[in-house]
């Protein structure tokens, strides 16, 4: 799936890491900012995860769930029923 034209979707994949989180790619982005923040030793890049965090699920997981929604319909529904956006 592209993240950028996510009607362009042709499949909903329940399986392997999305059993787990329905956004593993954006979960890696965030586990990668803690580390950065953690190897600096600085809580100032620490305040950038919350913002990622609030930036990512609005201005890119929020349209992509309405896009899949639209897509999928109560396929979807189901899936968000089972699985968390993050963690």
């Amino acid at each position: 799936m592209n993240p950028t034209k996510p009607s362009a979707t042709s499949s909903l994949v329940t399986g392997g890491v999305f059993r787990l989180t329905r956004n593993p790619m954006y979960l890696s982005l965030l586990l990668y900012l803690l580390a950065w923040a953690a190897y600096l030793s600085n809580w100032l890049a620490a305040l950038l995860v919350p913002l990622f965090v609030v930036y990512i699920t609005e201005l890119q997981i929020k349209p992509e769930e309405r896009a899949l929604s639209a897509l999928f319909g109560a396929e979807y529904a189901s899936y968000k029923a089972r699985v968390r956006r993050w963690l």
